[in-house]
């Protein structure tokens, strides 16, 4: 989402979706930041077919998909980024946006990082409802649906736009498609 939508009357900048998503598991799944900075290597779009697992490959992560199944990453980065894909469909720069992802891709350039524009209540309300629908389908636990959907509508709320949710670990350049061979992800930075 570009840095220029805005909701009506509100002067906060759009946050990144990977800033989101490392604050909420920092915070709930602190043992997954290996997970989720080994994940900011690639970009936004890669990501999500990774954790989607629409990306053709048998286990898109290094390990299988019954692992993931019950983590918090996964849950927090679908939804967010479905949040966001679904904004940017509805503004104005939609078209703008389309042409220049076709010039970027016909240079090679990588794509920006998926944003969320500041929400309305109402919007946030719908995400909460995402985030426990989304974690249910996963096999979480209720009480820790409620507490990941809880997180995330709080950052949401809070955010004032990129790098005032948490300190983060160095972003590496994301790459469409991410490296060709990344091995599996480790614990290291």
């Amino acid at each position: 989402m570009g840095s220029g939508t805005h909701v009506l009357g509100d002067d906060r900048p759009n946050v990144r979706v990977r800033d989101l998503v490392r604050s909420v598991v920092a915070a709930l799944a602190p043992e997954e930041l290996p997970l989720v900075d080994g994940l900011r290597r690639f970009d936004d779009a890669t990501v999500v077919r990774r954790l989607s697992g629409r990306g053709g490959r048998r286990e898109p992560l290094g390990f299988g998909i019954g692992e993931i199944a019950v983590l918090v990453t996964p849950v927090v980065w679908l939804v967010l980024d479905g949040v966001a894909q679904r904004l940017e469909a509805v503004t104005a720069e939609h078209v703008e946006r389309v042409l220049t992802g076709a010039l970027r891709r016909l240079f090679r350039r990588p794509a920006p990082a998926v944003e969320v524009p500041p929400l309305t209540r109402g919007q946030l309300a719908e995400v909460r409802v995402l985030v426990l629908a989304a974690a249910e389908q996963r096999g979480l636990l209720s009480g820790r649906a409620e507490e990941i959907a809880d997180a995330v509508v709080a950052r949401l709320a809070l955010a004032d736009g990129p790098g005032t949710l948490a300190p983060q670990a160095p972003e590496p350049p994301a790459v469409p498609g991410g490296p060709p061979d990344p091995g599996p992800i480790t614990g290291r930075d």
